[in-house]
């Protein structure tokens, strides 16, 4: 039940789509200001949410909505559960709250790296940071962010005037950050203002945006058979997203939002995350709680099985016994820490364990929500099959994840045997001499050995995840190549949220605001269509993925171009098996 409490803007509703005159220009500006002595109150049933305004982009945000229980407590590695408490106090959502958060050690030493140092200096940022991860305490590793507590499971609605006043059935666009599974939270990635007002251009019928915290670290990815054993939930953030798509399912219509229009969108984890959202439950639980869904970059890496979980959750309890007590031996002794401990301990375990270019925990085979590698369902016909679905991914995925210390094959083998722990001789001796064989003309897309490990490095964790996706959706889907130099990973994240701030993106590089303003003009016309087309009157025509698999170029160098996609190989097909398993 719910209660929606509108303002007086509501009358101004035949200006809609009006020619934009100075005279009903003025009007327009003074509803946004008296809409602001009004703010609009959202009744949820266990709890009262006002807005606060956005006079520019004339949009209310309904901020820091309690979409679950706290999850502290039974909870912790538990599965969300909805809110159990009710609060008639009126919300105005101005106390945030994240996710506890960590980082690895090697992302200082890409940092480094990417910014052209040379091998004597990343040799010594490597060790003075051994040095550092190895002298770190519970007391010495603090939270990076003030605002991060375990009661995180928090989400904002951001809903332009126009819709809301109207009380319209409008699309709804769901965003899922990103940041390796151990950081990020649901306002990090950007400001979604000129998303939304992309939306409304052009007599546009605007999206209502929501975006979702949920756990990070081994708050949220612990798994394992003794983990679960012992009372713990393999999997819990993808619990926890889904909880808050559910929530959208029955919540969206009183902020003016269609729950048969929701489209989700994420980048990186994010993508990732989405991608087990479209095989959960190798399909068998019904559909997905969303009709379309855009993967930018979908990364995680392939775990599909106990062994490797199994480690990651001995080693957790092993540095916590060092850490913390001796006494620390099970799921239940890790439940009894208090959060700062337990915070303390992820962010210890994450910058000492995660492998270059890792990040230590992640989404994981549990023969429940994730009954298999999310590429073998889609191969199997295992998922949601009615969605809609618009994917990309960047020219240079893997360089940021690539070791610069890799120089030899024999690293280079160590480095696969490392990511893929249960795979057989054969099956790496079979990865190397045949799928990226040391073949350096440029056959197989490399010219050294280190764009060899790169490479393999973007294909098994972030663009052949692309390539299963077109392929399951019988190539009906929507595929676009992201080559603005460099064509990092991410680098499009400044595109998405682009708010016409063209000197720098967060790596750095300007931002080309033609290309920018078109990626949002794709991402809001595939939303608002009801059919999940990118397509309309201001942009370059995007065609379908095809049997020929083709991709548009989204580049500097003009937009509207056509490659055959370049996952489209032997070795995608390969990986979409999980034959190394």
């Amino acid at each position: 039940m719910g209660v929606k409490t509108l303002t007086v803007a509501s009358i101004f509703t035949a200006f809609a789509c009006a020619a934009p005159t100075s005279s009903n220009l003025s009007a327009v500006t003074s509803t946004s200001t008296s809409a602001s002595s009004a703010l609009p109150t959202v009744d949820l049933g266990y709890a009262l949410h006002q807005a606060t305004i956005n006079e520019t982009g004339n949009y209310y945000n309904f901020s820091n909505i309690r979409y679950a229980a706290p999850p502290t407590g039974d909870l912790r590695f538990a599965a969300p559960i909805k809110p159990t408490t009710i609060n008639r106090t009126v919300n105005d959502g101005q106390q945030g709250s994240v996710c506890a958060q960590a980082a690895p050690y090697w992302e200082e030493i890409a940092s480094y790296f990417l910014a052209g140092s040379d091998v004597a200096t990343l040799e010594y940022v490597e060790e003075e940071i051994d040095a550092l991860t190895a002298s770190l305490t519970i007391s010495s590793a603090p939270q990076s962010d003030p605002r991060a507590t375990e009661d995180c499971l928090f989400l904002d609605v951001i809903v332009p005037e126009s819709i809301y006043t109207q009380n319209t059935s409008a699309p709804v666009l769901v965003w899922v950050y990103g940041g390796g599974y151990i950081a990020g939270d649901k306002t990090s990635t950007g400001n979604p203002a000129t998303l939304i007002a992309s939306s409304t251009e052009n007599c546009g019928e605007g999206v209502v945006y929501v975006a979702m915290n949920y756990r990070l670290g081994l708050f949220g990815w612990l798994s394992g058979s003794t983990f679960n054993d012992e009372d713990g939930v393999s999997n819990a953030a993808l619990y926890d997203q889904r909880l808050a798509f559910e929530w959208v399912q029955e919540n969206i219509h009183l902020f003016g939002g269609d729950p048969n229009r929701v489209t989700v969108i994420g980048e990186s984890a994010g993508a990732g995350s989405i991608m087990h959202q479209i095989t959960a439950y190798g399909g068998a639980n019904g559909s997905a709680p969303f009709s379309q869904a855009i993967l930018q970059s979908p990364g995680f890496p392939p775990v599909p099985g106990d062994a490797e979980q199994e480690a990651t959750f001995q080693s957790v309890l092993t540095q916590a016994q060092s850490l913390i007590s001796s006494d620390v031996t099970d799921v239940a002794a890790l439940r009894d820490l208090d959060f700062t401990t337990l915070a303390g301990l992820n962010t210890i375990v994450v910058a000492r364990s995660a492998p270059y270019g890792t990040f230590t925990f992640g989404p994981v085979v549990d023969g429940n929500f994730v009954p298999a590698m999310p590429g073998k369902l889609l191969l199997e016909g295992k998922f949601d099959t009615t969605l809609k679905v618009m994917v990309g991914h960047n020219s240079d995925e893997g360089l940021e994840f690539t070791s610069p210390f890799l120089t030899t094959d024999t690293l280079l083998e160590a480095n696969l045997e490392a990511v893929f722990p249960t795979a057989s001789n054969e099956t790496i001796a079979y990865m190397l001499d045949t799928l990226w064989p040391a073949v350096y003309d440029g056959t197989y897309g490399y010219t050294s050995l280190f764009e060899r490990a790169s490479l393999i490095t973007a294909e098994v964790s972030f663009t052949c995840n692309t390539r299963y996706i077109d392929l399951a959706f019988n190539n009906e889907t929507f595929a676009y190549y992201f080559n603005v130099p460099p064509g990092l990973h991410g680098e499009d994240i400044a595109y998405t949220f682009f708010n016409g701030d063209t000197t720098t993106s967060d790596d750095g590089l300007p931002v080309n605001a033609t290309v920018a303003t078109t990626l949002q003009k794709y991402i809001t016309n595939f939303a608002i269509s009801t059919d999940g087309n990118p397509n309309g009157e201001t942009v370059p025509y995007f065609p379908k993925y095809q049997s020929n698999s083709t991709a548009l170029v989204i580049g500097d160098a003009g937009i509207g171009g056509l490659i055959t996609d370049t996952t489209a190989n032997d070795r995608c097909g390969w990986l979409m098996t999980a034959a190394y398993a």
